[in-house]
């Protein structure tokens, strides 16, 4: 068997795609023998198999008697197999269902470079074929060559590969796909597949594995803006080591010592200070393609899901709409109103359909502008509303940074690529609060040496409800006991601030999102001091908590209902019922901030 660990050459990776029983398996089974890519004997051992249980040899069956191969020098599984030629290694990712391809492509688990289209000629251009192409097309990749396969079938007629030929260059001329060429093939028989085939006089032009060869190993965006989804961050503590390392996988561009970094959505700043590496020197910079962390002069509080770029470079994207293209594959339809999650690179938020533009049938390119729902193998044009912003890139831009995921019911259903981002209620705030990041004056002492100090966390309750359901008399009896029990607490009644911070916009009309902007302001003040903030609103929205949590790090935000009636759409974290006494509220809020770790119990 040949040596396929060769770091001499070149990898590619490649995803053939099909219609079911199209034969692409078959195909992937030549490339195996041709190239020499099998554990020796195993070919000889699977025709003996054959021949004692009186079937028929095929090619597809080499992918089952490799399934369990792992001690022959070569990994292979249901979804990825190797071999290699003269000029590259090749790593293949079938697409045994639609799902799977989606998933790993969408996620970077499998960055396809180059696609196989496998169309049988006997049965000819089918649904699938036509499905799979678009989502080729969805995800960006150009380099595209169709085989015509079981040439053998249809005795090796031209015209039936020339019929072919024309319905799908049609068909992809409609997409934006530029087919590199077509190829009539029998993987049963080993026609054009490594050499050509006399049955074939007709057909000229290039075999399956020189068409391989001459695809193009696409380039990572290392020209890109700098881009890096932030994974973890990873404090140390033994022997006194006080790092806190930013973690991620660079999808986009480099970023150097001493170059001045900003996480979005946040718009939070700092510089690096040092790029770490496993065993070896620190490097003085890094780029596309490598998981890696930082250090950065100044700590500031970045979390799991906001993006890394660099300062001088252009900004992404944040917001909570975008227009996206998606292709649906749940079992259920995709349907308004319902939640869902979102996954981009690493961040996860809730998104519902607010609009859907029109959708596509994948197999015929028909558009409905009229529907309501979006059902499986359907492509749409929609506008997602998401639970709070994330930071993104639009296809056209950075493709890597575009593509997401829709997770339905614990399961991947669908995904697509962000197309535009579009203004949503705090995008006004959102900048403000990215100017108030930039400009912001860091004390020297850090937040976790206030929670260390004080031994709690900073937090905002927000107390919401009804009117006259005891929500003041809640807050400060909590203010009370949490002060008795030695907590750096303070509570902050609306009209604190109506009549103070707000004094030049009281009694003026419509100015209650900038209301909850100051509000927000000044919470964040007080949580940046170390303090655990109450304060209490009449009936406060989901939209007016996005706002605050816009200003204020969602993670330090706990919100409690209190009475029976909840009359809007807000998430709550705690729901009293019953106003029985202020002591006894505020004692079930303490509890809460006990679950969260926010206090401890005593």
């Amino acid at each position: 068997m040949t040596d396929i660990v060769d770091n001499q050459k070149d990898d590619l990776n490649i995803v053939i795609a099909g219609h079911v029983d199209h034969g692409k398996s078959t195909i992937i089974g030549r490339l195996l023998a041709d190239t020499d890519s099998l554990p020796e004997g195993k070919l000889e051992q699977v025709k003996e198999t054959c021949r004692r249980n009186s079937k028929p040899f095929e090619y597809a069956f080499l992918l089952d008697a490799l399934k369990d191969e792992q001690s022959q020098g070569i990994t292979i599984d249901s979804a990825r197999c190797f071999f290699e030629t003269d000029m590259r290694q090749y790593i293949i990712i079938d697409a045994p269902g639609h799902i799977e391809f989606l998933k790993n492509m969408v996620t970077g688990a499998a960055r396809a470079e180059a696609a196989l289209l496998v169309i049988d000629a006997n049965e000819g251009v089918q649904e699938n074929s036509r499905r799979h192409g678009y989502m080729l097309s969805m995800l960006g990749i150009k380099q595209v060559t169709v085989l015509v396969n079981k040439m053998d079938l249809v005795d090796y007629e031209q015209e039936v590969f020339e019929e072919i030929v024309e319905e799908y260059t049609q068909f992809l001329k409609q997409i934006d796909i530029e087919p590199e060429s077509f190829v009539p093939v029998s993987g049963m028989e080993g026609d054009n597949i490594a050499s050509l085939s006399d049955r074939t006089p007709w057909y000229e032009e290039e075999t399956v594995l020189e068409v391989l060869d001459s695809f193009k190993a696409e380039e990572l965006p290392a020209d890109k803006p700098f881009r890096m989804p932030v994974q973890d961050v990873y404090k140390f503590t033994k022997g006194g080591d006080d790092r806190r390392i930013v973690a991620g996988k660079i999808e986009a561009g480099q970023v150097n010592v001493g170059d001045e970094v900003v996480f979005y959505p946040s718009g939070k700043r700092s510089k690096v200070k040092s790029i770490e590496a496993f065993s070896a020197a620190s490097p003085e910079s890094i780029g596309v393609g490598y998981s890696t962390g930082f250090t950065l002069e100044e700590q500031i509080y970045v979390t799991r899901g906001e993006m890394a770029t660099r300062a001088d470079e252009p900004r992404p994207e944040a917001t909570s709409r975008i227009r996206a293209n998606l292709f649906w594959l749940g079992k259920k339809p995709m349907e308004k109103k319902k939640n869902y999650y979102l996954k981009l690179g690493t961040a996860k938020v809730r998104a519902k359909i607010e609009k859907i533009e029109r959708v596509i049938d994948a197999s015929d390119l028909n558009q409905d502008e009229a529907k309501d729902k979006i059902e499986r193998h359907d492509v749409a044009e929609c506008v997602l509303k998401l639970e709070k912003a994330i930071a993104f890139d639009l296809a056209s831009e950075i493709a890597e940074t575009s593509r997401f995921v829709v997770v339905d019911e614990y399961e991947i259903a669908g995904g697509g690529i962000i197309q535009e981002a579009l203004e949503d209620e705090q995008s006004w705030v959102r900048e403000k609060v990215m100017l108030r990041n930039y400009k912001w004056e860091k004390s020297h002492i850090t937040n976790d040496e206030r929670a260390e100090k004080y031994n709690q966390k900073s937090t905002l309750v927000l107390i919401t409800g009804e009117e006259d359901v005891g929500k003041k008399p809640t807050a400060k009896a909590l203010e009370k006991r949490l002060f008795n029990d030695g907590k750096i607490v303070y509570f902050l009644g609306i009209g604190n601030l109506l009549y103070g911070v707000d004094a030049d916009i009281k009694g003026e009309n419509n100015h209650r999102e900038e209301h909850l902007r100051r509000l927000a302001e000044v919470s964040h003040i007080m949580l940046d001091a170390g303090a655990i903030l109450a304060v209490t609103a009449i009936e406060l929205t989901q939209e007016d908590l996005e706002l605050i949590k816009t200003t204020v790090n969602p993670e330090k935000i706990e919100t409690v209902w209190l009475g029976e009636n909840v009359t809007t759409d807000i998430s709550y974290d705690l729901h009293i019922p019953k106003f029985e006494t202020a002591e006894k509220s505020a004692n079930r809020i303490k509890s809460l901030l006990q679950e969260r770790g926010i206090i401890f119990r005593v």
